[in-house]
C-alpha cells in the first residue's frame, strides 16, 4: 500500500510471516466459488475493490492510481485497460489487512484465486518494497513510482485555496516535496527509486501524475469550486 495518510512508513521495515499465508488460506476458501477471470475488466476490478474496501479515502487513492496508470499506459503504448485495473486494485486488501505482514499478500491470494494475469500479480507484489520482489516490467515499475506520488499530489492540491488539482502546478508539488514536514507519511525514497527505475526525472513524473489525476478530479473531490 502506499497511501501517505493511510499507513505509517515504519511498516516498510517489517517482513511477511506465516500470518500472511494463514490469511491467504482463508481468503482462498472465501473465493472458491467464483469463476476465474481470464481478462479482468474495469467492472470486475471495481466490483472486487468495493467488496473489500469501504473507506472513502482508500477508494479515492485507488482511483488516483488507476488514472496515473492509465495515463502512463497510453503514453508508453501499453495495454491501457490492464494497467488501469492494476492501479485500481493494488491496495485491494489494505483495509482488511493493513499490516506489512499481510499486505499485499492477502490481496495477491485473492487475485491468484480469480486467475488474474501474472503481470498484475508481479506489479501488486512489487509495489510493496519490503517483499523484495523484482519489478521486471514497465507496468510494475510505473505502479511503484506513482503510488506514493498520488498521495503527495493530492495533499498539495488540498492545501490550495481552491482545493483543486485543476490549477495545481508542478512547481508547487516540487516545493512541497522539499518540505519533509509536509505529508510526512509519503515515502519520498520509494518515489525516487521508482523514478530511477523508470528513467524519469522528478518534475516530469510529477507533471504526468497531476495531468492524469486532473482527468478524474471530480471523483477525487479535487475539482474545487469548478466541480
Amino acid at each position: 500500500m502506499s497511501c501517505w495518510h493511510w499507513r505509517s512508513v515504519e511498516s516498510t521495515h517489517f517482513w511477511p510471516s506465516r500470518a500472511a499465508h494463514c490469511a491467504s488460506d482463508g481468503i482462498r476458501n472465501h473465493h472458491e466459488h467464483r469463476r476465474l477471470v481470464v481478462r479482468p475488466t474495469r467492472e470486475d476490478a471495481w466490483k472486487l475493490l468495493n467488496e473489500h474496501v469501504k473507506s472513502d479515502s482508500l477508494l479515492k487513492h485507488a482511483l488516483a492510481v488507476e488514472a496515473a496508470m492509465r495515463y502512463h499506459a497510453r503514453l508508453y503504448g501499453e495495454d491501457e485497460e490492464l494497467w488501469a485495473v492494476t492501479g485500481l486494485i493494488h491496495d485491494l486488501d489494505y483495509e482488511e489487512h493493513p499490516t506489512a505482514e499481510e499486505h499485499p499478500l492477502a490481496g495477491v491470494a485473492i487475485l491468484e484465486e480469480l486467475g488474474w494475469p501474472s503481470e498484475v500479480i508481479e506489479a501488486v507484489k512489487g509495489h510493496a518494497i519490503y517483499l523484495n520482489v523484482p519489478r521486471t516490467t514497465r507496468m510494475a515499475k510505473t505502479l511503484f513510482a506513482v503510488d506514493e506520488l498520488t498521495g503527495l499530489v493530492s495533499a498539495a492540491a488540498l492545501v490550495r485555496p481552491s482545493k483543486s488539482i485543476l490549477d495545481l502546478e508542478t512547481s508547487s508539488v516540487t516545493k512541497k516535496w522539499k518540505d519533509k514536514a509536509f505529508a510526512r507519511g509519503v515515502n519520498r525514497a520509494d518515489i525516487e527509486l521508482g523514478m530511477k527505475e523508470l528513467g524519469v526525472e522528478r518534475a516530469e513524473l510529477i507533471g504526468r501524475v497531476i495531468e492524469a489525476m486532473r482527468q478524474v478530479a471530480p471523483a477525487l473531490d479535487l475539482a474545487g469550486s469548478t466541480s
